[in-house]
């Protein structure tokens, strides 16, 4: 799973938004820059890194040997929790796992090297792995 090596704070505050700020779209991450197609969240949500493995792995067992991946997302938001039946009080839990904060329109996963039909297969698999909507995007070709 993923997971940052080394991190500066243990524990973020947790920057609650309103349901209408955490809908608009991103402004970052919304091309396919890498493969051929791209994975692009329609709905906002948080995605665990459980739930990008979980993805990859579904995705890369789909395209076989013969596409490559790009994982464009990287949980590095720490979400702390308390142990079960403590009272009240007595501070913050601890770590418990990171999140990537998805807005509408980024980009979670490219894929390159495959047929638009295994690739829109492979990420219908995957969006079924992940708490969001999705649809597949083709890399636009720019003129030079």
């Amino acid at each position: 799973m993923l997971f940052p090596k080394k991190v500066k704070h243990r524990k973020w505050q947790n920057g609650r938004q309103s349901e209408a700020k955490r809908a608009t779209a991103d402004t970052r991450g919304i091309t396919v820059a890498f493969g051929s197609f791209g994975l692009k969240a329609t709905s906002a949500s948080r995605v665990k890194s459980n739930q990008i493995e979980a993805a990859r792995r579904v995705i890369s067992r789909t395209l076989s040997k013969t596409g490559k991946i790009w994982i464009r997302i990287f949980p590095d938001k720490p979400i702390t929790k308390k142990a079960a039946e403590l009272p009240m009080g007595k501070g913050k839990g601890d770590p418990d796992h990171f999140v990537f904060e998805v807005h509408p329109g980024r980009v979670l996963f490219e894929v390159e090297g495959v047929s638009e039909d295994i690739a829109r297969e492979a990420f219908r698999k995957a969006t079924a792995k992940l708490p969001l909507k999705g649809k597949l995007v083709r890399r636009e070709e720019t003129q030079a």
